[in-house]
């Protein structure tokens, strides 16, 4: 027997020994105290339903089987009411933070370039009241500068406390907000300010100066930049007759006793609220139409599936609220008595870019009980906790292993592990500041290997949502008792959902265990279309007899048989190869991406050709430790253009795709290494960070032509 097996023998049983003997001192007591036996019962239970005989459905809710939740709150039937409420409820309490920029410091890197670093202090507040205050100021100034009721706003601004503010006193004043993300490039941004004809742009001076300035004669319907930032501007570089002023000036304006006894222009319920532009993952942005009560009944539906939402959660907002899951997070958070920290993806954790090495990140200063994420964000953690885990000793990587796959066997029967969290996980934990109660993914689906190791390492229950845009985000959310991987819950309250018949790619609802096919989704909360785009609502929006509206998502689905949703593919990213196998891409992509080496993954294929291609970004450390095995020492970019790194790439995406159970087909067989990351600026994916298939294409032409040998 060798030594690492002997000392395996000796260390495993005197542990799982004591694991099991503090697991049933505690069993008892906490079995009893925590409710697990009707948490299993709910976890079990029939969640949702088909309410007519089709084998598609559609499916609701098991709550809403007779109806579908339009409100939350009796009265509260705009968005303006539900903050008028809040303030009403909680007006002395903490409402939004930021966190006191101390110092920047410019740091070199090894490479030569040059980052700065943030020194960050504590958070500090506004209440209810403060909040409100600043809300009924700002859109008094907004109106005294001669803004009149429904009349578009745009807002092209970083995640902040400033966004918020003015987004509810548009609410408030009812004046639509055109919504664009801060990541968008200069065209996408004209093109948005154009199409909306926004008179009145709120931005940031990095973005004013780093993409506004260039396009602003190009955008001639702006007379007003109202930026959030309390620095000076140069007014005389930026076209005459546009007006520049700060928030601070327009709240002082509309502070003046003259304007602030105005009465504002309450909208109703049918009024437009948003104009929300998506990120663009298939081509030019498109402007979703929201109504107040298309979101209020999104969000109605939403908390249902947040248990004990209240006045003692505190939630990071850190996400774009340009995304609509972001937005609508942030106002039934707000809506229930929380208190939200702002924080940015740079500035999350103690290990971010711009945290300056020894200072501490926003969440370990902020220490969350909410947290809302994108898979690409939970991947990364992800596969950094278990970087560290394989620096580990021999020792401790042993201890990692027994407790990590003791607590996956507890979890699958429905239990914890209290030992393994307080020994093990807390470290872990507490890389999110340790007290995150619950974490709800969304935008994208995420591996049922990630979602299960947040669940275990973090001790909180992960939910995955599913939403688009045009739905107001609601869709479907995961219980918070159903610890099973790969789904995304059954359909909220406030929507049901159908599948129909894809002939093309071999999907139906008469498919064997469960039905199959395209995922539509009807209720309040879908959408009234797309902003002057009455061809593409036409293509993608259904009202049916009864004068429901039902959008037509595109993505396919399987129906469990206790009424919880799978994601199962995609209709555009579907390629019918030369020899007539169809591909699914993302499916693809979704398997490969559980590869150490890969970070990131976009699958490729030409229906004139045979075989699938891929471009990958690396993991920069596991492949440079490859390339040094290898006797290739090189500068990263050298690495990521070395045939033999190529071919070390390939491999390992063969042995991945051959453990998912990928066809021979649908297996890359040539592959392009990136050394810079994907990310939302470079304009390659959307700031949820899905692929964007076409700038791929156009991004990486030369390559698909040399790995397609020129055809």
């Amino acid at each position: 027997m060798n030594l690492k097996l002997r000392l395996w023998t000796i260390l495993w049983f005197p542990l799982y020994f004591l694991i099991n003997v503090y697991s049933a001192l505690v069993f008892i007591p906490w079995y009893f105290l925590t409710n697990v036996k009707k948490k299993k019962a709910m976890a079990k239970r029939l969640k949702a339903k088909p309410i007519s005989d089709g084998p598609g459905g559609p499916y609701r809710s098991i709550s809403h089987l007779e109806s579908l939740a339009t409100i939350d709150f009796p009265g509260a039937d705009t968005l303006d009411k539900l903050f008028d409420l809040a303030v009403t409820k909680f007006g002395k309490k903490d409402c939004l933070g930021t966190r006191e920029l101390l110092s920047e410091e410019n740091e070199m890197q090894p490479n030569g370039k040059v980052f700065k670093k943030l020194i960050l202090g504590n958070y500090r507040w506004l209440n209810y009241e403060e909040t409100n205050r600043k809300v009924n100021h700002f859109g008094s100034g907004l109106a005294t500068l001669g803004l009149k009721p429904r009349s578009t706003v745009a807002v092209f601004c970083e995640t902040r406390a400033e966004w918020f503010i003015a987004a509810q006193a548009c609410f408030r004043y009812n004046f639509p907000l055109v919504t664009l993300y801060a990541t968008l490039g200069e065209e996408a941004v004209t093109y948005g300010l154009n199409e909306s004809e926004a008179s009145f742009l709120i931005t940031s001076l990095d973005l004013l100066e780093g993409k506004l300035k260039n396009v602003l004669s190009k955008i001639p319907c702006l007379k007003y930049i109202i930026y959030v930032d309390n620095k000076a501007v140069n007014k005389s570089e930026y076209p005459k007759g546009l007006e520049i002023q700060s928030m601070q000036a327009v709240e002082q304006l509309g502070a003046k006793p003259e304007n602030s006894s105005i009465p504002p222009c309450r909208p109703v319920p049918t009024d437009k609220a948003l104009v929300m532009y998506t990120s663009g993952s298939t081509g030019r942005p498109k402007g979703v139409m929201m109504v107040h009560k298309n979101l209020i009944a999104g969000m109605t539906g939403q908390c249902e599936r947040i248990p004990g939402l209240g006045p003692n959660d505190t939630y990071i907002g850190y996400l774009p609220l340009a995304h609509v899951l972001e937005l609508t997070a942030e106002i039934s958070c707000i809506t229930y008595g929380c208190r939200i920290g702002y924080s940015s993806p740079l500035t999350l954790s103690d290990q971010s870019s711009k945290i300056k090495k020894g200072s501490k990140g926003d969440c370990t200063v902020l220490k969350p009980t909410l947290m809302a994420a994108v898979p690409e964000i939970m991947d990364r953690i992800y596969k950094n906790v278990m970087s560290k885990v394989q620096e580990m000793n021999y020792f401790q990587k042993t201890l990692f292993k027994i407790g990590y796959d003791y607590k996956l066997e507890q979890i699958k029967r429905g239990y914890d592990a209290p030992l393994c969290n307080l020994l093990l996980f807390k470290k872990v934990k507490a890389l999110l500041g340790g007290n995150v109660r619950m974490m709800l993914s969304g935008g994208a689906p995420l591996s049922p290997q990630t979602q299960r190791f947040m669940n275990i390492c973090f001790c909180c229950p992960v939910g995955q949502g599913y939403g688009l845009t045009e739905t107001c985000g609601a869709g479907t959310i995961t219980e918070v008792t159903d610890y099973s991987t790969g789904r995304v819950g059954a359909p909220l309250p406030c929507c049901e959902i159908k599948l129909r018949d894809w002939q093309e790619g071999g999907y139906t609802t008469r498919d064997l265990p469960n039905p199959r096919g395209e995922i539509v989704i009807g209720g309040p909360n879908v959408s009234v279309g797309y902003f002057r785009n009455e061809e593409k609502t036409a293509e993608d929006f259904i009202v049916d007899d009864n004068g429901q509206r039902w959008f037509c998502t595109g993505d396919i689905g399987e129906f469990h048989s206790d009424g919880c949703l799978q994601i199962i593919d995609r209709k555009k990213d579907l390629v019918k190869l030369q020899a007539g196998e169809y591909v699914s891409l993302g499916k693809v992509e979704a398997a490969l991406k559980n590869c150490p080496l890969i970070d990131n993954i976009c699958a490729y294929a030409k229906s004139n050709q045979s075989y699938v291609i891929s471009f990958v970004v690396p993991n920069q450390k596991k492949l440079t430790a490859l390339a040094e095995q290898r006797g290739v020492s090189d500068s990263w970019v050298n690495i990521c253009n070395n045939p033999i790194m190529e071919s070390e790439v390939l491999k390992a995406i063969k042995d991945m795709a051959n453990k998912m159970k990928l066809e021979r087909f649908e297996i890359p067989i040539k592959v392009r290494l990136s050394p810079e990351p994907w990310t939302p600026e470079t304009g390659l994916v959307t700031d949820a960070f899905k692929l964007k298939r076409k700038e791929l294409k156009n991004h990486y032409l030369n390559d698909i032509e040399r790995m397609y040998g020129g055809k």
